[in-house]
């Protein structure tokens, strides 16, 4: 587990970049179920996952740029996106519910074990590159499925590429869940929880007749 950054800075680049993308989240939902401006839609995606990348890559080479509410904003966005976008896509008619449904079973079964882990004392577990993979190849593939509603033989490729990109990071997504399940597991075996170790009885300190 990598400590939590003890900043409490809130205006930073990344923290800035995550609440544009937070506000663009109702955005996105306008231009595609109200206004239907696909051409909008995916240059939202498409900002949003490079200004992932970016925050990410910002807080890290820079330490005066990480604070704690950008530990706990990025992954919060991330996931309000996971959850918004195939939604939306799915009532549009160009992604199948089966798809979304098992991209939220898989977030909903993970947000029952968060009070397990509160209960250890931990926020959170490392996330694994196979998690940020699965992530990326998904975020990826949204658009491009998108790209790929035009009537045209180049939007033709491009939405079997998304789907290729989507069929792959939704296989990584749920595996990235069975190795969250393995972490989960250890944590609950060797990690006592917080009423245990208060229930704990402290060791008298011995004294030193020296």
């Amino acid at each position: 587990m990598e400590p939590l950054p003890t900043q409490d800075r809130v205006l930073t680049v990344p923290n800035m970049l995550s609440i544009i993308r937070l506000a663009l989240i109702p955005v996105f939902v306008y231009v595609m179920l109200v206004a239907h401006v696909d051409g909008w839609a995916v240059a939202i995606l498409v900002f949003s996952g490079v200004s992932d990348w970016a925050d990410g890559k910002i807080a890290r080479l820079l330490p005066n740029q990480s604070s704690r509410l950008g530990v706990l904003l990025d992954p919060a966005v991330d996931r309000l996106y996971m959850v918004t976008v195939p939604i939306v896509l799915a009532l549009s008619g160009i992604v199948p519910w089966w798809f979304v449904l098992t991209l939220l079973a898989r977030d909903a079964a993970l947000a029952m074990t968060l009070p397990l882990l509160w209960s250890r004392g931990l926020s959170a577990l490392p996330v694994t590159y196979i998690g940020k993979a699965a992530t990326f190849a998904l975020m990826a593939g949204f658009p491009v499925v998108l790209l790929g509603q035009w009537n045209a033989l180049w939007s033709r490729v491009l939405e079997a590429c998304g789907w290729a990109f989507l069929i792959w990071g939704m296989y990584a997504y749920l595996w990235a869940f069975v190795l969250y399940a393995v972490q989960m597991t250890l944590v609950l075996r060797r990690v006592p929880s917080i009423k245990q170790r208060a229930c704990q009885p402290v060791a008298p300190r011995r004294r030193d007749d020296g």
